[in-house]
């Protein structure tokens, strides 16, 4: 090498090393701690002026909505309302301690010591998000209490940094325990269930305060991955992984003390059962909700009220006998009705209410088809007339004001009347004669027997005895709505307007003893921070028990050797009257033995609800009268209802007799001139005086002469009455004449 190349070699050796050493100089280890803790307090500061600039914001709008759930008397669900989401929030003290710590000991074991952060888990997660791996783990229970609570599951850095700032907020705020409650309370768990409380109802069919250990572990560990370990629909490798979380969250319990080894080496795995369909609307349930919802705003749990949430209603229907009730629809009517090809069919509604004679629970109710096909409940409609159900208060209304007939004898159930189809009544202002079933005349027959048979010219002749005032009075008192309820005589066959649900009340008050029963569906109302004791029925006594008893009493005959005989069982004890209204558009049968009063009622309704239509030719049946459908329903019901029977019998006291008249002279061969009856105003007067054929101005046939009163009973006892006989007559209705009575 020369000189000149040495000189070369020397001057970029002397150029490297003056590059070096300027290196040195700039990034020597003061300046580069310098630099480091530049970075540091820059990224304080901008943390600190992040910590004052974010506030604890409101809770998000899903976080606060909650269900609201109708149960069974039993406690199992009916039903859930609400808009769009499947909560209760329940305080942390209904939530077993053992529980709350499985939730501790699955996702924070730390949790009662930190801060509310995990600094090394929110960095991961922020360098996972910034690098697009997904979202974040290992988040404190603060944190994912703030994310659910008060933001959003976006991961995006932004929310991330702010879930930060919230939970280091939230936790100088809040105790550790409104914080699991906060975050049991909003997590996901699966299957629809937001909430520890819609997660066990999903998972286990029980509220949260019934959870054991197993089955808290096994929800804890759902968090971490609700679709994936729901073991119903996991794959074999996600029922593995589940397992795992199980044990490794029941390890975490021994580990933190909250669980000895031994208490752990005894628990099994908590198989959930299997997931059903949320409880809507479809069937009997909207009917049931819909009853709730009317009691509840008389109770003052308004509309708005109930749209916040978090209720929790619990009704007084017996699941099991509400499965008996729809059951016995199905199989005495719906399985005989063909709706799709037969125009009668297709306009024929059931309705019932069953009620508890000694409370007034309703136990039972049957709205209709199903509620999203016909949102009108036939259990509570009132605009059909009760028809001859009424007729035992006529009686009631006799006893109870001691009525006589025209010649002064006392009515009870041995009392003799003229029992002769198309009878102008005897001492009315009103004129009326309604005709029997089939025209058919009875002659002299007692009160009894014409109940059995449900002789309209007998009941028609006993109103304007009591006075039709007097008989409106006793229905009201005992829960008749007053409801298209005229004080004329032909309001005994029933032309007032009621649903099954008013007298399924009133027949309660007969079983009763004549104490008032008011039916009632809601058993509590309950709310975290609002409880509704529903007020208590006063239980006056609407009639007297001799009344009340001995009206039992002439009902047993109606099922015993009446139109009632469809429901007369050796199983049970049992009361009853039928009944079919004007035209054949509505038929009943209103019954009890001493557990259970049913009233159940077909509907003929036409035009989409807009329009009552006769139901002759049910099922091709020819006319639908009480004593068909609604009774055959009746006694399928009540057998399955009292579980095969029972042997309880009605107590019934000082049955009133009555006392019995000689026989009237009959009908076709008066001794004494009818006095021409005024005749009503077409334009605001029904009818009363009807015919076979309705008209404008109608005939009035002459009245009998009502022998004097006899002490002996009648010679001549008249046709005897014919079990299983319903009827069907011309009778008052606004508008014109038609079929009413029995």
């Amino acid at each position: 090498m020369g000189r000149a190349d040495a000189r070369r070699a020397q001057a970029q050796e002397s150029r490297r090393a003056a590059k070096s050493g300027g290196i040195r100089r700039l990034f020597t280890w003061k300046k580069l701690l310098g630099t480091f803790f530049g970075i540091v307090l820059l990224g304080m500061g901008a943390f600190g002026a992040l910590y004052l600039y974010v506030d604890v914001p409101a809770a998000n709008a899903m976080a606060e909505r909650q269900s609201n759930v109708y149960k069974y008397s039993d406690g199992t669900v009916l039903a859930r309302t609400g808009k769009g989401v499947n909560r209760q929030i329940v305080d942390l003290d209904e939530v077993p301690k053992k529980v709350q710590h499985a939730f501790v000991a699955a996702e924070n074991k730390t949790f009662y010591k930190d801060q509310g952060v995990d600094l090394k888990g929110t960095t991961r997660g922020l360098l996972n998000t910034v690098s697009g791996k997904g979202k974040q783990g290992g988040s404190t229970i603060t944190q994912q209490y703030v994310k659910n609570y008060y933001l959003t599951q976006d991961p995006t850095v932004s929310r991330k940094l702010k879930e930060l700032v919230i939970s280091l907020k939230i936790d100088q705020q809040l105790s550790k325990d409104q914080i699991l409650a906060g975050y049991i309370n909003t997590a996901y768990y699966g299957r629809g269930a937001s909430g520890i409380q819609a997660a066990a109802q999903a998972y286990y069919g029980i509220d949260a305060k019934d959870l054991n250990v197993s089955q808290g572990a096994y929800l804890a560990s759902l968090l971490q991955a609700p679709s994936q370990y729901d073991w119903n629909s996991a794959t074999p490798t996600g029922k593995k992984l589940v397992k795992e979380r199980w044990a490794y969250t029941l390890r975490n319990m021994v580990e933190m003390d909250w669980l000895t080894e031994a208490e752990k080496a005894k628990l099994k795995f908590a198989y959930p059962q299997k997931p059903k369909p949320a409880a809507g609307m479809e069937g009997q349930t909207g009917y049931l909700v819909e009853a709730a919802n009317r009691e509840l705003e008389k109770q003052g749990v308004s509309e708005q009220d109930r749209d916040a949430g978090g209720w929790t209603f619990t009704l007084t229907i017996d699941k099991k006998r509400q499965q008996a009730l729809e059951k016995a629809v199905d199989d005495q009517l719906e399985s005989k009705l063909d709706r799709e090809g037969s125009k009668v069919d297709a306009t024929v509604q059931a309705g019932a209410t069953s009620v508890d004679p000694k409370t007034g629970k309703v136990v039972a109710l049957y709205g209709g088809e199903d509620y999203i096909k016909h949102y009108i409940s036939n259990a509570t409609r009132q605009d059909y007339q009760p028809a001859s159900t009424f007729k035992p208060l006529v009686l009631a209304a006799a006893l109870e004001n001691e009525s006589t007939t025209q010649d002064g004898s006392l009515i009870g159930l041995n009392t003799i009347y003229d029992g002769t189809s198309k009878r102008p009544v005897v001492g009315s202002d009103t004129p009326f004669s309604p005709q029997n079933q089939d025209d058919r005349s009875y002659g002299p027959i007692s009160v009894q027997k014409a109940m059995n048979s449900s002789v309209n010219s007998v009941f028609a002749q006993m109103i304007v005895d009591v006075t039709p005032a007097k008989a409106k009075e006793t229905a009201l008192a005992l829960g008749v709505p007053d409801k298209n309820f005229p004080e004329r005589p032909a309001v005994t066959l029933g032309t007032m307007n009621a649903s099954t649900w008013d007298m399924a009340g009133v027949y309660a008050t007969l079983d009763n003893h004549g104490q008032k029963v008011t039916p009632h569906i809601l058993q509590s109302a309950e709310h975290r921070d609002r409880t509704v004791n529903p007020e208590k029925p006063k239980r006056e006594q609407a009639i007297s028990r001799a009344s009340a008893d001995t009206v039992t009493k002439a009902l047993t005959g109606v099922v015993d050797a009446g139109s009632g005989g469809a429901a007369n069982s050796p199983a049970y004890d049992a009361a009853a009257k039928t009944g079919t209204s004007e035209n054949n558009k509505s038929a009943w049968f209103a019954g009890y033995t001493p557990e259970l009063t049913t009233v159940v009622a077909l509907f003929g309704e036409g035009d989409g609800g807009r329009k009552q239509v006769s139901l002759t030719g049910t099922a091709n049946s020819g006319r639908a009268s009480g004593s068909g459908f609604p009774a055959r329903i009746w006694a399928d019901y009540t057998l399955g209802a009292l579980g095969g029977g029972s042997d309880k019998t009605f107590d019934l006291q000082d049955v009133e007799r009555g006392e019995v008249p000689a026989p009237p002279t009959p009908s076709d061969t008066p001794s004494e001139e009818p006095t021409e009856p005024e005749e009503p105003t077409p334009s605001d007067t029904p009818s009363e005086t009807p015919s076979e054929t309705p008209s404008e101005t109608p005939t009035t046939p002459a009245p009998p002469t009502i022998s004097p009163p006899a002490t002996t009973p009648p010679t001549t006892p008249g046709l005897p009455p014919q079990p299983g006989e319903d009827d069907g007559q011309p009778g008052e209705r606004p508008g014109g004449n038609g079929l009413l009575g029995q």
